[in-house]
């Protein structure tokens, strides 16, 4: 035993795992340590079925695979080193071909790969892959292909996917091709290395260090992005620096890019739309003066000479105190056209954000709502065609469950790309397990009916609906340098899930849960079974707790952690809870019909029709449209206040429930992993009680109704949930 940790200290964990599963020795026969998270989703361990283990051996006994370029050169070292762990045998790249092969690479590099995409798989688009069985020569061949190298190396992520998860592969005819073009992380992270809405430590980019010193932990974010087929990463906050942008800052960025390239990751940067002034010595930032034109133009041709492929530029422009063409009396469409200008002859793309609103004016009135659709839907048709519109999922701002934004399909002449938010702001922060792909699925699967019946929000998103030559995804970042990436072990899970998603949007929440699951902690089917019934009751528990029956923006101020229904001191009205929920001594809820805001009309006719009567809307988005009494008698028979305490007992109750099903598996899951997602569900448990008690106790203060029967009574007084304070609840991490 001390050798075996001799040659321990000496290599990286991962190696000498490598070397003991080629060499036979089995890991059983070792003490070690539980897992920490950091492989992710990329654990490629011995397969521990015997049977299922022969059979992948004697399906893949060797590998041909050419390597022209960086791209296939990673996907080759990829196949190579993870195959030889899963299998625990040795693998090599021969230059021809043997019986029970495996074949990779693109028509360029083989005559075969080019006559099976021809004649089989003549649609395969873009950096899609396929993996196919074939007998060529009397050989029996297992296929890689794709027509881009980039599609190779998806290709190969998906073959060890299904190693990973315990699929046959006897016979196969796969192929999968992206259904939205820029599939990108929204990283908030800032020069200072705080994190904007972060829950997982530090920024993962030390800009202090780069270029001079790359971390490895750069180069597994890498592979763990192309494993799910992110292809881009914005890597500063939206509320921007204009540091970035100088030569010093460029040269890091470099580095970066250097790094991201051949795992096909293009990156970008986030525009202070007052860089002109801030770091180029103008007086002004207006989009129509031509210094100010000038200066962009040349600040592009120099990003592009030190990186070639730059995405371009993500913008957040008067919002929140965020400098904007409107700083000059100039529109949206003025400050995008002139990015897109300066961007064009280098092939680059301007994502324009739609959450604007001016902390200078009061510009919520009558409904905060309405601002994005009032603000974009006139210029619909006049951006440039490199031109995005970047539109969050919902009207607000991330809530639990929101109603589809009304712009998705309120622009057919303009991309507009989605914006999630896999950073769990409003939904727990860092300690509550949230699965978010139910979330995401419930916002692509409505209906706009912007182009007919069917015209679905991820239609819109993939370009289908109105021909858009241009589709966009984007999600803002969950990832700190918090060894397991996002201090929660469950968040990854969100991770994944928005790159399945952004890839192919017409996966299911539960297949997405169980792929990953099997990836991350077991394929033992007692495992998979319970993480994925947690998992996918886990987002439906946190509205119940937080936000149900369509309350929304009811948190405390204090980093949005906490419940604060009662706030009603901000410097905007919309900054308030208040604002929202709107009780008193009728009711509760904010009122978006003709009565009220009016907010609806921005919907097309047969959307604003299932939402238009309190009767028959959906109660799950109630009180986003409708102002209703406490004694408003709900589809089941009770009344709304009734309905209102179950809601938030039910989704206390389901926490226990969680916690239940986790400790069950004991046994199944590795002792580091298990017993810290056991205390972050112990937090959650406390802080769904906490939620249910507050906003109870508070909203009883209108009602005036007793607590029904079977919830659970509060163990503090109003006041006491009043008083608590959080100065420094993490996530709160701003710009300099």
């Amino acid at each position: 035993m001390p050798a075996m940790w001799n040659i321990m200290r000496t290599f990286s964990v991962r190696s000498v795992f490598r070397t003991l599963l080629v060499t036979g020795v089995l890991l059983t026969s070792l003490r070690l340590p539980a897992e920490d998270g950091y492989r992710l989703w990329l654990r490629y361990d011995r397969i521990d079925d015997p049977a299922l283990l022969a059979q992948y051996r004697n399906a893949v006994a060797c590998i041909v695979f050419p390597t022209p370029s960086p791209t296939l050169l990673v996907a080759r070292n990829e196949l190579l080193d993870d195959l030889g762990s899963l299998l625990s045998k040795k693998m090599t790249n021969r230059t021809s071909l043997a019986d029970n092969c495996l074949l990779a690479g693109t028509p360029s590099t083989s005559p075969i790969i080019a006559k099976l995409l021809s004649s089989q798989y003549p649609d395969l688009a873009g950096d899609g892959y396929v993996i196919h069985t074939q007998q060529s020569e009397g050989k029996h061949l297992l296929v890689i292909a794709a027509h881009s190298d980039i599609g190779v190396l998806y290709g190969v992520f998906a073959f060890l996917r299904l190693l990973q998860t315990h699929q046959p592969i006897g016979s196969l005819s796969l192929s999968s091709s992206p259904l939205i073009q820029r599939r990108i992380l929204d990283h908030w992270d800032n020069l200072t290395r705080t994190v904007e809405r972060g829950y997982a430590g530090a920024s993962i980019w030390n800009w202090h260090l780069l270029p001079g010193y790359i971390d490895q932990r750069y180069i597994d974010y890498a592979r763990a992005n192309a494993s799910i087929g992110i292809n881009g990463t914005v890597v500063t906050n939206v509320n921007a620096n204009s540091l970035v942008l100088t030569p010093l800052y460029l040269q890091k960025v470099r580095a970066l890019a250097d790094i991201f390239r051949p795992y096909g990751i293009r990156v970008y940067l986030t525009a202070k739309f007052s860089a002109p002034v801030d770091i180029g010595g103008l007086k002004t930032a207006d989009p129509l003066d031509p210094a100010v034109q000038q200066w962009w133009k040349d600040k592009c041709n120099e990003i592009y000479s030190l990186i070639p492929d730059f995405g371009g530029f993500l913008v957040k422009a008067n919002s929140e105190g965020q400098p904007g063409p409107q700083t000059y009396g100039r529109t949206h469409m003025d400050g995008a056209n002139m990015f897109a200008d300066a961007l064009a002859p280098h092939g680059g793309i301007v994502m324009w954000r739609a959450f604007v609103y001016d902390a200078g004016r009061d510009s919520a009135a009558p409904d905060r709502f309405k601002q994005a659709y009032t603000e974009f839907t006139p210029f619909d048709g006049k951006f440039r065609p490199n031109v995005l519109i970047q539109v969050k999922n919902g009207p607000i701002d991330f809530q639990p469950r929101e109603p589809f934004s009304p712009l998705f399909g309120a622009m057919p002449k303009t991309p507009v790309m989605m914006e999630f938010q896999i950073t769990q702001e409003y939904l727990g922060q860092g300690t509550h397990l949230v699965y978010e792909a139910p979330l995401f699925k419930e916002v692509f699967d409505a209906d706009t009916y912007a182009n007919g019946k069917g015209s679905t929000v991820a239609r819109i998103i993939d370009g289908s609906a109105f021909h858009a030559p241009l589709t966009g995804m984007a999600g803002v970042s969950n990832i700190g340098n918090e060894r397991n990436w996002t201090n929660h072990p469950f968040g990854q899970a969100n991770w994944y899930a928005f790159g399945k998603l952004a890839w192919d949007h017409t996966l299911s929440a539960r297949q997405i849960a169980d792929e990953w699951i099997r990836q991350t902690f077991s394929n033992d089917a007692t495992a998979v079974s319970t993480i994925e019934k947690m998992m996918m009751a886990s987002r439906e528990a946190v509205v119940n707790y937080m936000t149900p029956l369509g309350l929304h923006h009811i948190m405390s101020s204090s980093g949005h952690y906490g419940p604060g229904p009662w706030l009603n001191n901000a410097p905007r009205a919309d900054w308030n809870p208040v604002y929202y929920h709107r009780a008193d001594a009728y009711g509760i809820g904010f009122d978006r019909t003709l009565t009220g805001s009016n907010a609806l009309a921005q919907y097309q006719p047969q959307v604003r029709q299932q939402w238009l009567d309190s009767n028959t809307c959906d109660e799950n988005l109630l009180l986003w449209f409708h102002h209703i009494s406490w004694s408003h008698k709900m589809k089941d028979g009770q009344i709304f206040w009734d309905e209102l305490c179950n809601r938030y007992q039910s989704g206390v109750d389901t926490v226990k429930w969680m916690q239940r099903q986790w400790q069950s598996l004991t046994g199944l899951i590795d002792k580091e992993r298990f017993t810290q997602v056991s205390m972050f569900l112990d937090i959650q448990e406390k802080e769904a009680e906490w939620w249910r008690n507050a906003c109870i106790l508070y909203f009883q203060t209108f009602s005036r109704m007793p607590i029904p029967p079977g919830v659970g009574k509060p163990d503090q007084t109003l006041e006491y949930y009043k008083s608590l304070r959080f100065p420094y609840a993490p996530g709160t991490g701003t710009s300099l």
